[in-house]
């Protein structure tokens, strides 16, 4: 495995305390701490969050639009790390699916994302910024099963340089088919950031689910 999945980082309520747990995933060039930074922007004072760090700061080497072989073995490896945070938040804390969150920026918006395409279940609800799902244009989508109704929030700028606003659209819509709630929101000219609006809706959205 490229990633190592026990290269994790830690905040908020310690595991054992919390009733709510954020898995965050940190973009292209950042890392767990940078992405838990975010943490303190979470109102809820029920979660622990806990972030994955990626070899070399980096979870795949190229775009997410590029064929899905040329981000191997690093892309497989990177679902796996997410597979194995969910698997033992599960079995060492005896989380259920829909106390686990997820929030992701920029690769880590894609990856979390595909992961949970793959991997669809009754979440608490999933973030992604700045992301949309992998692989070229007319990849096919033949993902099975349902989120059950999970919130789903996909925020990004109406013309980032790096996720084209036609694959947040397409995300959206493939999301909704598998019974998510979903909320996108682009933003008019706005960078390739986070943005107060973003983290706004993402606090909405925990204050309302389940």
């Amino acid at each position: 495995m490229v990633h190592n999945p026990n290269n994790i980082r830690t905040a908020g309520k310690p595991l054992e305390e919390a009733s709510k747990v954020m898995i965050m995933v940190h973009g292209r060039g950042g890392s767990a701490s940078d992405i838990l930074s975010l943490s303190t922007h979470i109102e809820d004072p029920d979660f622990a969050f806990i972030a994955p760090q990626a070899q070399s700061n980096t979870w795949y080497p190229y775009s997410f639009l590029r064929p899905m072989q040329e981000n191997e073995p690093y892309l497989s490896s990177a679902l796996e790390v997410l597979a194995s945070v969910r698997a033992r938040l599960q079995s060492d804390f005896n989380f259920k699916l829909p106390q686990i969150y997820w929030l992701g920026f920029s690769q880590g918006a894609c990856l979390l994302l595909e992961y949970i395409a793959r991997n669809p279940a009754d979440y608490g609800g999933v973030f992604g910024l700045s992301g949309g799902l992998i692989g070229p244009p007319n990849t096919p989508r033949n993902y099975a099963g349902s989120f059950d109704h999970t919130p789903i929030f996909l925020g990004c700028s109406d013309r980032d340089a790096h996720v084209p606003k036609e694959r947040v659209l397409e995300s959206e819509s493939l999301f909704r088919q598998m019974g998510a709630d979903v909320t996108a929101k682009l933003y008019p000219n706005f960078p390739h950031t986070i943005n107060e609006d973003e983290l706004k809706i993402v606090n909405l959205l925990i204050a309302g689910s389940k």
